[in-house]
């Protein structure tokens, strides 16, 4: 597939010398939109689907994570009302895991599904947000760049081709991922703290917990499901969850310290 960039305003020529040397930013890596092909049909009757619902609950005690030194980034520094920490592990108020992604692993097989509009991944503060992304497999991933000086998206995945594209000025780059892979890892090499990450799947029924620590996966054909669970540092979970039409199940991953 063929990249995209979208630049927001006017950017030299200098600068675009700039976009296009970050290594792998202008040879196709990762693919471009995700548009093209016949148009797919969702293939679930709402009126006879049903739900999932839960929440991460951790236990044991929440380790320490890093404060971020943003000190030779003033203008990211200043856009935190707090010292950023380290997104690792975000344990929640209430005992509950943030950053996890759920997703169906199993029970959709020979379903196919309408591709979203693209996503948004933002890097805002010299962090990315979100920290953990969920997307199909040829969504549009919209990258922007809202602090106006250079970051360097570079993803590594395993299955997907990966790409490294420098973005200097405030602007947007466009991506798709091909194949499903959980997970697709996403680093800036221009500031060593910032990481992400992105579930691609080949269905829409995917789910980030939140800072209470729920999640949930909405309009589900009625049927038996493998749900997974994954954090960056504790690793995978699975559960078998039957749908019922018009009904929440309502499930619960429990991760622990040690």
């Amino acid at each position: 597939m063929s990249d995209r960039f979208e630049l927001r305003g006017v950017v030299t020529p200098t600068l675009m010398l700039l976009v296009m040397a970050g290594c792998g930013g202008g040879d196709g890596g990762g693919g471009g939109g995700g548009g093209g092909g016949a148009a797919v049909e969702n293939p679930v009757d709402a009126a006879t689907a049903g739900n999932i619902a839960g929440s991460i609950v951790f236990e044991g005690d929440a380790p320490t994570m890093d404060a971020i030194d943003m000190s030779s980034e003033e203008a990211c520094a200043a856009k935190h009302s707090s010292t950023p920490m380290v997104q690792e592990v975000v344990v929640n108020g209430n005992g509950t895991l943030a950053n996890v992604f759920v997703y169906v692993k199993e029970g959709l097989e020979g379903l196919q599904f309408p591709t979203p509009a693209a996503a948004l991944l933002d890097q805002d503060g010299c962090t990315y947000l979100p920290h953990v992304l969920g997307v199909m497999a040829g969504q549009d991933i919209t990258i922007r760049n809202s602090d106006g000086l250079l970051h360097n998206i570079n993803a590594s995945p395993t299955i997907n081709r990966g790409f490294n594209s420098s973005q200097p000025v405030s602007m947007e780059t466009t991506r798709a991922f091909s194949a499903s892979e959980v997970m697709v890892p996403l680093r800036c090499d221009a500031h060593g703290w910032m990481n992400a990450y992105v579930g691609v799947l080949d269905h829409p029924f995917h789910s980030v917990s939140n800072g209470s620590g729920a999640f949930s996966l909405s309009t589900l054909p009625p049927g038996e499901y493998v749900i997974e669970a994954w954090h960056e540092r504790y690793g995978t979970q699975t559960q078998t969850v039957t749908v019922t039409t018009g009904q929440t199940a309502e499930v619960t991953f429990t991760f622990t310290a040690s």
